[in-house]
Formats: C-alpha cells, sequence, structure tokens
C-alpha cells in the first residue's frame, strides 16, 4: 500500500492532487530542450502507445479478413470485426473498472475526485447511474460507429481507393509515421474538441460527455453519437496521408483504447509494494472539473500557445480565473 500524501495533498473534501503541477511534452518547444526531449521520450512509447501498435498487428494478423473478403462488404466479416471490438472493449475497459472503482482495490489513494460515482446516484443520467449510462452509450453507439468507420477505411485499401504503401518497400516513411499517429490524434482531438465546445453543439452534443464531471473507465466512451463520429474519424487522414492499414488500425485503437487512461480518475495505478503506474489523467481531468480548460492532452502544447492550460498550480487556476473575468467582462460589453 502506498502512501499517497507523498506525492500530493488531500483536501476537506477527499479531493486529491498532485504535488507537481502537470506539465506538456517538451515537443514542439522554442528553444528545443534536447536532454529534458531525452528523458520523456520513453513515456511516448511506454506502456500504452507500444500496446496499441501491438494490438493494431494483432488484429491484422488475427481477425481482419484477407483482402479480397474486405473488397466486398458483407455482413459475416463486418460483424465478426464489430464482435471482437466489442470484446476487447469490454476486457480493456471492465479492467481499470473492476480494480479501482467495483473492488476499490486501492481506495481513494492518488483518487482526484474522492467520491465514487457509484456512490452519488443523478438524474442527468440513465437509470440515475453514471456508470450504466457510460457503459450503454459507449457500446450502443461508441463501438458501432468505430467498427463502421473500420470497415469504411479497410474496403478503401483493399479496393485501390487509396494508396496501400508496404512496410519492405517504404519502411522510412511509415516508421516516421507510426510515430506521428499520436501526433495526429492530439491535433485531430484539440480540434473537434474545441468545436464541440462552442455553445450550440456544448448543448446538444458534448454535454452528454461532461454529465461525467467525476470520470471513470466508463466514461472515456460516453459521447453523443455525434461526437463518436467526429472523434473517431481521426482514421480518415490515413485515407489522405499515404499509409497502411495497419497504421490506420493503430490510429483507431489509439482513439479507442487509449480514451482509458484519461479518465480513469486515478493519477496512478499501484501495482504493489511502492511501484505504480502514472495515468497523466490529470490534465484531462482538470478538464472535466473546470470545463473550459486543457481542450487538448498535452503532446502539443496547443492549450498553453492559446492561453486555455490549466496545470493544477494556484498559479493555473489564477490564469483561469482572469481569462473568465475578461470573457465575463466581454459579454457584459456586448450586451451593453
Amino acid at each position: 500500500m502506498m502512501d499517497d500524501l507523498k506525492y500530493g495533498t488531500r483536501n476537506k473534501r477527499g479531493d486529491w492532487s498532485p504535488n507537481q503541477p502537470a506539465g506538456t511534452a517538451p515537443l514542439f518547444v522554442f528553444p528545443p530542450q534536447p536532454l529534458k526531449l531525452l528523458k520523456w521520450l520513453p513515456h511516448y512509447f511506454l506502456p500504452y502507445n507500444v500496446l496499441f501498435f501491438l494490438s493494431a498487428l494483432a488484429w491484422w494478423h488475427w481477425v481482419v479478413p484477407p483482402v479480397e473478403v474486405m473488397q466486398t462488404l458483407a455482413w459475416g466479416w463486418v460483424l465478426r470485426l464489430f464482435a471482437v471490438n466489442a470484446a476487447a472493449v469490454f476486457l480493456w475497459y471492465f479492467a481499470f473498472e473492476l480494480h479501482l472503482y467495483i473492488r476499490r482495490a486501492q481506495g481513494n489513494r492518488f483518487k482526484y475526485n474522492g467520491r465514487f460515482p457509484a456512490d452519488t446516484p443523478s438524474d442527468v443520467f440513465w437509470f440515475r447511474s453514471q456508470n450504466l449510462d457510460n457503459f450503454l452509450r459507449g457500446f450502443l453507439s461508441g463501438v458501432p460507429i468505430w467498427t463502421a468507420l473500420e470497415v469504411g477505411v479497410l474496403w478503401a485499401f483493399a479496393n485501390g481507393h487509396v494508396p496501400w504503401l508496404t512496410f519492405a518497400g517504404n519502411p522510412v516513411w511509415l516508421a516516421v509515421l507510426a510515430l506521428l499517429v499520436p501526433v495526429i490524434h492530439e491535433a485531430h482531438f484539440f480540434c473537434i474538441h474545441r468545436l464541440i465546445h462552442t455553445p450550440f453543439l456544448y448543448r446538444w452534443v458534448h454535454s452528454v460527455h461532461h454529465n461525467s464531471i467525476n470520470p471513470s473507465p466508463w466514461s472515456s466512451l460516453s459521447m453523443h453519437p455525434v461526437e463518436h463520429l467526429l472523434y473517431f474519424s481521426t482514421i480518415l487522414y490515413h485515407l489522405v496521408i499515404p499509409s497502411n492499414p495497419v497504421l490506420a488500425l493503430y490510429q483507431l485503437h489509439y482513439a479507442g483504447f487509449g480514451a482509458v487512461p484519461g479518465h480513469v480518475g486515478f493519477d496512478k495505478i499501484e501495482l504493489g509494494g511502492d511501484s505504480a503506474v502514472d495515468t497523466h489523467a490529470y490534465i484531462h481531468y482538470l478538464h472535466h472539473k473546470y470545463f473550459e480548460v486543457n481542450y487538448g492532452d498535452g503532446l502539443i502544447p496547443i492549450d498553453r500557445w492559446l492561453g486555455t492550460f490549466h496545470d493544477g498550480s494556484p498559479e493555473g487556476e489564477a490564469r483561469m480565473n482572469a481569462r473568465y473575468q475578461k470573457k465575463k467582462a466581454r459579454l457584459n460589453a456586448g450586451r451593453g
């Protein structure tokens, strides 16, 4: 059992926050910081990115049918792909849910919001249950839309409608593109996320996701169908960029499976003894808490550039409040 108070503080409500403010990746910074970049680089690959790339390879070898089969849209291979996606999402998401929220194996140690969603029923959710609401939304529209886009892209590759580069013939470019998959996701996510925070789309679309102010693993894919479509459309870049279907699958897995770490609600997942895995969830948790900060996840420091970054520190709180006051003054001036 770890002592989370060595790493952060807990307020009177039981909410925990880390001692170290959240930071953005040392990419796209000027002047460059090569030593800091080298120290950070292993975190770019481990543990999640390598895992999602390996899952894409596994799908390609054992789940995706032969090319000649994919040239024709047929219920057989489409439903098989949907079933495997649904099973994988359930197992991956449920592993976090079971450990942290059902068994509560580490209590509320390292938990940003000290409460558990199951303990606070709310009318904003189906059946007054955040967990059931989030679960159903993920499987009723999230996984079907994920699979539909996946099928469409695989069909396009199989029929030669887009360039299909081989790893043997284009090793350097495809290696670079594989490294850029998280960057593509971050840029896409920021743009669509900022879009659905505009008043009309927030009210009718994105508010569904933000009902989960205290997010948990099932919250990751709890979205309106329109948001699911925008979110998973990140795979469509591989219809424009010369690519390979394995990398298109990686792009989709990065979005689908990669949504979980940012919504687990814990800063660290204990492994036993004094060891733990950092979730890097704090940036996105702050977005769920304050709504108008941290539209990206920090791989590209767009929020820093635009003044919407909140690192969880008192200084970050002051900057956010100052920005809110300026916005309020502009609105009042407009009404006047």
